[in-house]
């Protein structure tokens, strides 16, 4: 039972009880009670809103943290499943209100960064520190077990958890994790300085035909079966110049479209052609990020808003700032800028997992194939580290990312979708049963299932038996796929 009088007694360093809310539950969640604290950093004077949920009744005895995505450190949104599930559960709103990054500059228009180290790194520690501290005034005793689940932002700030603070979570289930925050945000932008400075902006229709054409080049390359996905994109070689031509809705491909197509799947070079980022696998699609609009009667490049925050605010300190007066060269200057100024803050990409391990954590990563708008390369780019500072067989032991052909930014696509992440990851910290595979599952619109498939630990991946319907994951057996070749420098 909840002791409510503990709750609104609580006392934290520089933390607020702002509200202790008796819910009585409704059709999407049980009864809870409901936290709201303040913590501040006198100096700075730089708030952090945390929200913890409780269930009164049926507590599993875990604690769960959330994450946000894109700008947004986190909301209260989130806890309703873990909720559901019996969990105590917190958010943060990593120190700003909203999904915006106007946190970045404070009233003067200088780099605020109090705020941006709270979005960065600090919340989700104090948000973990003080929800525990919630937990156990409401029931007692502090969780058995805590576990970070996040996608995007959120993958990044639970790696940074576990990289920071290796005391602070069991587990960590990491999907599609922003790991190299300044270089992957700033190479967004990269597909569009491209075509602006080529004078070649590509339409979405030439986009999709450009897509389509690269998916039935590699389609059963990877799992000897033709459904539309690349199953191991990093093995197959595409001919782009057999794009050329390539009637589309928006007349041919011509061979100013390809070498732009060219250049994204490669991704941001130095003038001297030396590698910066990753640019998108085969099969990851083009839209979000390069997407184009008719202006005057003419076809202009329409960038990703989170791209131009980032640039703007974070980079150029200029909320004016004009994306059309980027080049080549200013951006090559602004990736450097990028990664100087906010490696130590945003990233996630230290590989020392040690302490991490030594301590019994695990982390569970996955990341879909097509994600249009954070390279899988940058997951694997980061798991290759791992197992080169800490050996493969002491990586495996604790780390494990799964691939998952065809789907998105933390979903979606025309794949199938994982499931049990978090399932799996439970059983394997608190029962050692380590995962030695994922299921995945594609539904129809009326959410019957209509295909499986399963996901193995990268780099391998489920290649057709050639026996059995491919349409079940039983028909699949584990194949070793291509790993990454580090660039030289990584």
């Amino acid at each position: 039972m909840a002791d409510l009088a503990a709750l609104r007694a609580l006392t934290l360093p520089d933390t607020t009880v702002d509200s202790v809310e008796e819910h009585p539950g409704d059709d999407a969640t049980p009864a809870s009670v409901r936290v709201q604290l303040t913590i501040t950093h006198p100096a700075a004077g730089d708030p952090v809103t945390v929200w913890v949920w409780l269930p009164v009744e049926g507590w599993n005895e875990r604690f769960q943290g959330t994450g946000g995505g894109g700008f947004l450190g986190g909301s209260p949104d989130a806890l309703a499943d873990p909720l559901r599930a019996g969990y105590a559960a917190a958010a943060t709103d990593g120190g700003h209100p909203g999904p915006t990054a106007s946190f970045a500059l404070d009233g003067r228009g200088r780099l605020d960064w109090p705020r941006i180290r709270a979005f960065g790194h600090v919340a989700v520690h104090e948000m973990t520190v003080a929800a525990k501290a919630v937990v156990t005034a409401c029931y007692g005793r502090g969780p058995r077990f805590s576990y970070w689940n996040g996608c995007s932002t959120g993958g990044r700030q639970g790696l940074t958890e576990a990289q920071r603070h290796p005391g602070d979570y069991d587990g960590v289930l990491a999907g599609a994790p922003v790991i190299n925050y300044p270089q992957m945000q700033t190479a967004q932008l990269w597909g569009q300085v491209v075509m602006r400075e080529r004078g070649t902006v590509v339409s979405a229709a030439k986009f999709e035909a450009a897509l389509a054409a690269v998916v039935a080049q590699c389609d059963t390359a990877g799992d000897g079966v033709a459904d539309g996905v690349v199953a191991d994109p990093l093995g197959c070689t595409v001919d782009l110049d057999a794009l050329v031509g390539l009637p589309t809705p928006d007349g041919p491909l011509t061979e100013a479209d390809v070498a732009v197509v060219r250049a994204i799947g490669e991704g941001p070079r130095r003038r001297t052609g030396e590698f910066l980022w990753y640019g998108l696998p085969p099969g990851a699609p083009f839209a979000g990020l390069h997407d184009s609009e008719v202006v005057d009667g003419g076809l202009v490049g329409r960038p990703f808003v989170f791209d131009l925050w980032w640039f703007g605010l974070f980079l150029a300190q200029d909320p004016d700032w004009d994306w059309r007066t980027l080049g080549t060269d200013r951006f090559e200057a602004f990736f450097d800028q990028a990664v100087e100024q906010y490696s130590a803050v945003l990233a996630a990409d230290d590989p020392d997992l040690s302490a991490f391990a030594e301590r019994g954590g695990k982390a569970l990563l996955w990341h879909g194939a097509a994600d249009f708008g954070v390279p899988l390369q940058g997951t694997l780019d980061y798991h290759e580290r791992v197992q080169r500072l800490l050996g493969a067989d002491r990586t495996h032991a604790f780390l494990r990312l799964f691939v998952a052909p065809g789907v998105g930014h933390c979903g979606g696509g025309v794949g199938p979708q994982p499931t049990g992440a978090l399932e799996a990851l439970v059983d394997w910290v608190e029962h050692g049963r380590a995962p030695e595979q994922l299921l995945a599952r594609q539904v129809d619109g009326t959410g019957a299932v209509v295909a499986t498939r399963p996901l193995f630990p990268y780099p391998r991946v489920a290649r057709w038996t050639g026996t059995g319907d491919p349409a079940d994951a039983a028909s699949y057996a584990p194949v070793e796929g291509t790993r990454l070749e580090l660039p030289p420098g990584r």
